[in-house]
């Protein structure tokens, strides 16, 4: 099996596009942010103590990144099931994204083996 080689990112490079589900089945692409900040972070499973604590801790702030104008964007391995559960038990505002094919967590080189 082949995988892509992750681009390495420097400040200041453009971040490489992707399509992915929300939690809701609507496909949700980087570029519809264009012109937008966007905080885009990665996680490996919903509902652990640490990717939790993560989420918690962006739904605490969001009003404050909200208010600067900044967009959140979750993403994980878990499908649509497993968000809308972790959406619901934690009332996180923010969109999480479904890449259950692991396209974009190995195209922007975090998905890895644990050290």
């Amino acid at each position: 099996m082949e995988t892509k080689k992750a681009q390495k990112l420097e400040i200041g490079n453009k971040a490489p596009d992707f399509t992915l589900f929300d939690t809701n089945g609507k496909k949700i692409s980087l570029k519809d942010f264009r012109g937008k900040k966007v905080a885009l972070y990665f996680y490996p499973k919903d509902d652990t103590p640490g990717c939790t604590a993560e989420a918690c801790s962006v739904r605490d702030n969001f009003d404050k990144l909200k208010k600067v104008g900044i967009v959140v964007l979750g993403v994980s391995t878990d499908n649509e099931k497993s968000h809308q559960k972790f959406v619901q038990k934690y009332n996180l505002p923010h969109i999480l994204l479904c890449d259950t094919e692991k396209e974009v967590v190995e195209k922007y080189g975090v998905w890895g083996l644990k050290n």
